[in-house]
């Protein structure tokens, strides 16, 4: 295995929603979206990450999914990697939403 296949990489993605839906789309998040995530992808998949802060007009998520591989990604979205997964659920809570995912390579330091 070459150097960039052992590197992770993280896949940002954001969404923002109204000071009334936050709770219900944290908790949505939390207890539904990203466990079932967790529980599809046990290969290559290596967890998530949410982030949560209020702004001027609302609320903003950020999640943050560690993959190993690209093909790990895949397995996740399919072919177009940087196409958002969202829920039916999610989108009824959200107000806008990003449509493409961010993705960045770990690099290493030392």
């Amino acid at each position: 295995m070459n150097g960039q296949e052992s590197q992770m990489i993280t896949r940002l993605w954001r969404g923002w929603t109204t000071r009334e839906k936050a709770d219900a789309y944290e908790r949505l998040l939390r207890d539904e979206i990203l466990p079932g995530i967790a529980a599809r992808l046990p290969e290559g998949y290596r967890g998530a990450r949410m982030f949560r802060r209020d702004i001027e007009d609302g609320v903003e998520f950020l999640t943050v999914l560690t993959f190993e591989s690209e093909d790990a990604i895949r397995s996740f979205v399919g072919d177009d990697v940087e196409v958002a997964n969202l829920p039916e659920k999610a989108r009824a809570l959200l107000a806008r939403f990003e449509t493409r995912a961010q993705h960045y390579r770990e690099v290493p330091l030392g």
